[in-house]
């Protein structure tokens, strides 16, 4: 087997330069080795793609490659053992159907109107002229939706505490310290809740703990009136006819939660950064809100061409996920004039693939005309993914992100703190800004400060 070129550099020193300089790391390997780039994992190839045409192959041919779960075993820790990226096969595409149906129809609607609720509150309680990180209130907007919409669960004693763990994982993982001490030579051990390995498995517990709580009292209580995903899995039937059990209905839950406060935040507070930083766009942005009159439809609100344009164009040029999840080569196949074996890991490069100057010209910069001027195909544009592992809640991310945006756009007056370039940060398959974008809100914006006098400066 003849396989791409790619970096002969020892495995340990190519995590270094990545973990590093992701960006750069990833620009000059594409310089170097072109769209196919082979990286060793002691005897198994893992190749990443970042050619369209392959891109497609590889979420296409199901036959040769497919995409199994046991790769994604690592995320089982806060996913469950029975998560959708765990599933194969029929039971995979049966819960995802399961899944999905809290994304349709005239749910989103009524879920619009709650986003942009849910923001104006709290957006509310920033006070004017104080800086604050704008990632970490965009993520406990994100993180409130998510728990409404998959949850459907209220305000109280639970919903606080389901919060606050959910944050505390993401401040763990993000924390320097934990991730230096997790490279230590005990640092990966579970030494108790002082070491960082088990205090994530306390974390895990927790949160396991107070979902399945909460599925079997929903489950006792049998409302069909209810309208969150939690709902629709307790009365859904498997593959065979069975309802699901509670730890299976548990595990589905966890998936979209995260993607909800971790994903769908980043790329609110990259749309943030950029909006901000290029008056031209913010200008002609808020013409395109503004012409929607006051207290618009959410469903209207959506359709905008300029902010949907943004909105792909935040997600074009640093990708929330970096990587499409991986998938495996089972019989021998040709990829681009190689012909791979058996055993071969094969990942969409997603972000080299947005990197693109045939498909991006001028990729460094931050165009969203691009999208209004061509239409990418899913193997050119995939900020989610693609294939039978493309993110479920792709659709409502964007929903929710044009909903945030606009909502915060129409109300206030926000300045960046610092004009210093924003840098990307990577951590585990998402990439965010390191300084979570220090932003300052001056006032209402005009048109808002006679309906809302008291919207702003509560603390």
């Amino acid at each position: 087997m003849k396989l791409p070129p790619g970096p002969k550099t020892p495995a340990w020193l190519l995590a270094l330069q990545f973990e590093a300089n992701p960006f750069a790391y990833m620009d000059a390997n594409s310089q170097l080795y072109g769209d196919m780039v082979t990286r060793m994992l002691g005897s198994t190839p893992i190749i990443y793609v970042s050619n369209p045409l392959a891109i497609k192959q590889l979420f296409t041919n199901t036959r040769e490659i497919t995409a199994s779960g046991t790769l994604n075993q690592d995320f089982a820790l806060f996913t469950g053992n029975q998560g959708i990226l765990q599933l194969d096969g029929l039971i995979h595409k049966n819960r995802r159907k399961l899944l999905m149906q809290a994304f349709h129809g005239t749910r989103m609607q009524a879920c619009g109107r709650r986003i942009c609720e849910l923001t104006q509150k709290i957006m509310a309680r920033q006070a004017i002229d104080k800086p604050f990180i704008a990632y970490s209130i965009i993520e406990e907007i994100t993180l409130s939706i998510g728990i409404e919409v998959v949850l459907g669960l209220p305000e109280g004693k639970r919903y606080d505490k389901l919060k606050h763990l959910f944050v505390s994982v993401f401040k763990s993982e993000r924390s320097k310290l934990f991730k230096f001490i997790t490279k230590l030579p005990l640092g990966n051990r579970d030494l108790g809740r002082w070491s960082p390995e088990g205090y994530m498995l306390h974390l895990r517990q927790e949160i396991f703990q107070l979902l399945y709580t909460e599925v079997q009292e929903r489950r006792q209580q049998a409302d069909y009136l209810r309208t969150d995903m939690l709902t629709d899995l307790i009365f859904a039937a498997d593959e065979t006819g069975e309802p699901l059990s509670n730890q299976e209905v548990r595990d589905l839950l966890l998936s979209p939660i995260f993607a909800a406060q971790d994903a769908s935040g980043t790329a609110i507070a990259w749309s943030l950064y950029w909006i901000h930083r290029l008056p031209a766009i913010r200008a002609r942005l808020l013409e395109e809100i503004d012409s929607l009159g006051e207290n618009p439809d959410p469903m209207n609100i959506v359709t905008l061409p300029y902010l949907n344009a943004v909105c792909n164009e935040a997600l074009r040029i640093y990708p929330t996920q970096l990587f499409a999840f991986p998938r495996l080569v089972e019989s021998t196949v040709e990829m681009m004039g190689y012909e791979l074996n058996p055993g071969t890991i094969l990942i969409a490069n997603i972000y080299s693939t947005h990197q693109r100057e045939d498909l991006y010209p001028n990729p460094k910069e931050f165009q969203p005309e691009r999208f209004l001027e061509k239409q990418f195909s899913p193997y050119e544009f995939l900020p989610f993914g693609g294939g039978s592992r493309v993110c479920i809640g792709g659709t409502f991310a964007l929903f929710e992100m044009k909903l945030i945006l606009a909502t915060i756009l129409a109300n206030y007056e926000l300045e960046l703190v610092s004009q210093r370039p924003e840098r990307p940060k990577y951590g585990g398959l998402i990439c965010y800004p390191a300084s979570g974008v220090k932003m300052v809100i001056r006032g209402l914006r005009q048109n808002q400060r006679q309906s809302q006098p008291s919207v702003v400066g509560l603390v």
